[in-house]
């Protein structure tokens, strides 16, 4: 793969995480049984990161969980490698609850999908919004997030690669060309 370009540096991530909390609560009146989900891998620390702000906003957190997808995948069949399954943590009950589900990049929409049908499996939410820090586009499913940090068309030989402090030890939204 070769490096195409940085197109968000931490400054930019920071502020779009911002707005997307603001945005979050204007859709959401409040965190009276609001729930983020962040989607493993690195969907997990932007909700944290979400959760936080709307604490800072409202005076008081929403509930928070992380989600693993890995056995709701439609494309177990086609990995080289055994899928790696990480632990699901949703500490409330998920009926009634407003929920974000949290993930870094959306591309085809299978993910978001996948996560659909796990979160389901937990139960009945009131509402499920989807929030994203980058919509690539491409997408092979009727998935279209509420809302986004930044709108990034790419063709599809191109990949986004999101770097977050928590998990790569660097904040950085990067674009790549496989080769």
């Amino acid at each position: 793969m070769r490096f195409k370009a940085r197109v968000l540096e931490a400054p930019e991530i920071s502020r779009a995480l911002k707005r997307i909390a603001h945005e979050i609560l204007e859709a959401t009146k409040g965190v009276e049984d609001l729930a983020l989900v962040g989607i493993h891998t690195r969907g997990i620390p932007l909700a944290g990161r979400l959760a936080e702000l709307i604490e800072r906003f409202e005076g008081r957190p929403p509930l928070f969980g992380q989600l693993d997808i890995t056995l709701y995948r439609d494309d177990l069949t086609e990995l080289e490698r055994a899928p790696v399954v990480r632990e699901t943590v949703i500490p409330f009950d998920v009926a009634g609850k407003r929920i974000v589900l949290v993930d870094d990049v959306l591309y085809t929409g299978r993910t978001a999908r996948a996560a659909l049908d796990a979160l389901s499996d937990l139960g009945r939410p009131g509402r499920v919004y989807l929030a994203v820090l980058v919509d690539r586009g491409h997408r092979e499913l009727p998935i279209c997030p509420d809302f986004v940090g930044k709108n990034l068309p790419t063709s599809k030989k191109e990949v986004v690669k999101v770097k977050l402090v928590e998990t790569d030890g660097e904040d950085a939204v990067e674009l790549w060309e496989r080769a």
